[in-house]
């Protein structure tokens, strides 16, 4: 099973003397996603490397907390309610989701698209508002999901946006792995750095669906600069006309997240 860097980043800290019972909790928790939304005792203890009798402890230490149920009828455990009343409060006080929500609709109803918006802290970037076209037919992303920061207009929209030493803390990781993806890794993202730079806006051409394109902005939250916003508009390639993109709706993007961030009293992530 794969897991995505912050996973694995979790896995490092359990690795660390004096790892805390709560700390392999979140690691358990941390093994569920939109990919694999319910698991068995064994999948947990391959996803998660704890051995079964911890794991159960947890498990049992979960449900009870309300956190995971177990499912009788098939044997697998999955998340519960709460969860999401963990989450209430930081959406809460996303006033942004309840600003942006309705330009987002309209600008997903004019390119016949999807209008995203992330929220980013670390190295995690994850939905948390989408808006699309009732004529759209791209896959709708599941909330709290978690966006590639390689292949979307949006994940390198926020690679840009971070603390440069950072974002190169994270392509040597990449490059570590797979050499030939650093490489092109390095290409795109000085691409959306000069793209933020001279369009105010980045752009990514089919990168992880063939037959999408995107634009993407990032916004920088107030009173907190480590959490970073990131509006994206994905339009299927098909639904485009020559030079529509770059002229008008990526265009229409950036003049959406300047006019949210005034509202908000914030400011456009430097990509510098």
């Amino acid at each position: 099973m794969n897991q995505p860097s912050h996973f694995m980043d979790a896995q490092a800290d359990l690795d660390k003397p004096g790892s805390s019972a709560l700390a392999r909790g979140i690691h358990v928790l941390q093994a569920f996603g939109v990919e694999a939304p319910a698991l068995t005792a064994k999948e947990l203890m391959a996803a998660t490397g704890l051995p079964k009798p911890t794991l159960f402890r947890l498990v049992t230490t979960l449900c009870e907390a309300g956190l995971l149920r177990y499912d009788e009828d098939d044997g697998r455990f999955l998340p519960a309610p709460g969860l999401a009343r963990l989450a209430a409060p930081l959406l809460a006080r996303t006033s942004i989701r309840q600003l942006a929500f309705g330009p987002m609709q309209a600008l997903a109803e004019r390119a016949v698209a999807q209008v995203s918006l992330g929220l980013g802290l670390g190295l995690d970037l994850v939905y948390i508002e989408l808006a699309q076209s009732k004529d759209c037919v791209t896959v709708r992303p599941a909330m709290g999901s978690h966006i590639s920061l390689s292949r979307t207009a949006s994940g390198r929209a926020y690679l840009a946006a971070i603390p440069l030493e950072q974002a190169q803390r994270y392509l040597d990781g990449v490059r570590a792995s797979d050499a030939e993806h650093g490489a092109w890794l390095d290409e795109r993202l000085q691409e959306a750095r000069r793209d933020l730079a001279e369009r105010g806006f980045c752009v990514n051409r089919g990168d992880l669906q063939r037959q999408l394109e995107a634009v993407a902005v990032p916004v920088r939250a107030a009173g907190n600069p480590d959490e970073i916003y990131v509006f994206a508009c994905n339009v299927p390639s098909f639904e485009l006309r020559p030079g529509q993109l770059l002229d008008d709706v990526g265009p229409r993007l950036a003049t959406l997240a300047r006019s949210i961030e005034a509202a908000l009293g914030t400011t456009t992530a430097s990509p510098l």
